[in-house]
């Protein structure tokens, strides 16, 4: 462990001693420079006096020397050098001591300058720590000049408002979850203890209580099937291969035949050969069981299903078109998301109301999977008509004579309805 104090680790103080010590070493290679510039231009040297001895003379003009008396004497040219030699040392010692001084007066300008340069790393840390699993709400929403740190802040923010909704969804989907699973149990416990729980109950309320409670199982397992489906989809664990759309639209409708027959319904396939999508087989399965599942539920009774798959400007789809209640305009972005309830269409006298259409988690995970795989989901819906789900997908059976549009078809590749 470090022995140094908390303040000495961290990055203002460092950013000071680089600071001064960058500031100091420009300042000594200048002056350096400059010492030595002046030093090799005038050829400084020290003093080197003369002893001269001190004569005077008499009356008739003789010199006579002063015995035991000298003076020190020098050359005008070595007293030239002298002078810009001590002028030089003068320079020298100022030169030390203020850079010294300079030292001392850097580190206290790199201390606020660096202060205010991390200022916003500061508000960045105090913001974060701040937050908490339960409220991401806070923002850091730096102001000032838009650099580097500035967005730094707006990318933490991008960042939380993701993990906001990322955590508001998460919650959402566990109370609609809880809540679609605690109805069910909760007609389970009702007729377990009602009905199957005392021996004397008649065999017809027994079986009604019996047909009751699997089709409450069948609720919970179909919901418990979406959610690992979401979550698998989720994953990317899986590889992804290529689907010939055609084979697993036709092995659902196999399975669905008899579910459709039961409501008198009849099964219209047109299933074009070619169309190719990449992607996980089990998944776009998962996808077209729930629009046909969601079809027959919803589709009156004795009426037309179609399912069809085909390919168009370079996007494969596949459609399955009901006639059921419709859905309703306002209702038609709204009905993809998890749990979502529409409310109860209006149709027409000669069509019987279904009442209220339920989405649970079904078309959402269509949504997912369909948008998972680089296309999307449309719908085309008229109130006491039926609706018509279409996943769009990137066509992997393309030919050097078509290419793919941006963006999928926006029309209804079943035509109108007659």
């Amino acid at each position: 462990m470090s022995k140094l104090p908390s303040w000495a680790q961290t990055i203002r103080f460092r950013l000071t001693l680089t600071y001064s010590a960058v500031l100091i070493a420009l300042s000594a290679l200048m002056l350096g420079g400059v010492y030595f510039a002046l030093k090799a231009y005038l050829d400084p040297k020290p003093l080197s006096p003369i002893v001269v001895n001190k004569y005077y003379k008499d009356s008739s003009g003789t010199v006579h020397i002063k015995p035991g008396k000298t003076i020190e004497a020098a050359e005008i040219s070595t007293i030239q050098s002298a002078v810009n030699f001590q002028t030089l040392e003068i320079l020298r010692t100022y030169s030390v001591a203020g850079m010294g001084a300079l030292f001392v007066v850097s580190l206290g300008t790199g201390w606020w300058l660096s202060g205010r340069a991390l200022r916003p790393v500061r508000q960045i840390t105090a913001t974060a720590q701040e937050i908490s699993a339960t409220d991401l709400s806070r923002r850091i929403a730096l102001d000032g000049p838009r650099d580097e740190l500035r967005n730094l802040g707006d990318t933490v923010d991008d960042m939380l408002e993701r993990l906001e909704s990322a955590f508001v969804a998460q919650r959402q989907l566990v109370d609609d979850a809880s809540h679609e699973l605690r109805n069910p149990l909760a007609v389970i416990q009702a007729n377990v203890d009602a009905v199957l729980a005392h021996d004397d109950t008649p065999s017809e309320d027994r079986a009604q209580a019996t047909a009751i409670v699997t089709r409450a199982i069948q609720r919970m397992t179909r919901l418990v099937e979406d959610l690992l489906a979401s979550a698998r989809r989720s994953s990317p664990a899986f590889v992804d291969a290529d689907v010939d759309l055609a084979a697993i639209t036709g092995e659902a409708a196999e399975e669905y035949q008899l579910i459709a027959a039961d409501r008198e319904l009849h099964v219209v396939r047109r299933l074009s050969p070619g169309p190719i999508a990449a992607g996980d087989a089990s998944a776009l399965r998962r996808a077209v069981d729930n629009l046909l599942s969601n079809a027959v539920r919803l589709a009156r009774g004795g009426s037309q299903l179609v399912l069809a798959v085909g390919s168009q400007s370079g996007w494969a789809w596949i459609a399955v078109r009901d006639e059921g209640p419709g859905i309703a305009a306002d209702d038609a972005d709204r009905v993809f998301d998890r749990f979502f309830r529409a409310g109860r269409p209006q149709p027409p006298a000669t069509v019987p109301s279904t009442g209220q259409r339920r989405a649970g988690l079904g078309l959402a995970i269509v949504r997912q999977i369909a948008e998972s795989h680089g296309g999307t989901v449309a719908l085309h819906s008229e109130l006491g008509i039926g609706s018509t789900f279409i996943i769009w997908l990137p066509d992997r059976a393309l030919n050097d004579n078509i290419r793919r549009t941006p963006t999928p078809p926006t029309e209804d590749p079943l035509g109108p309805r007659r």
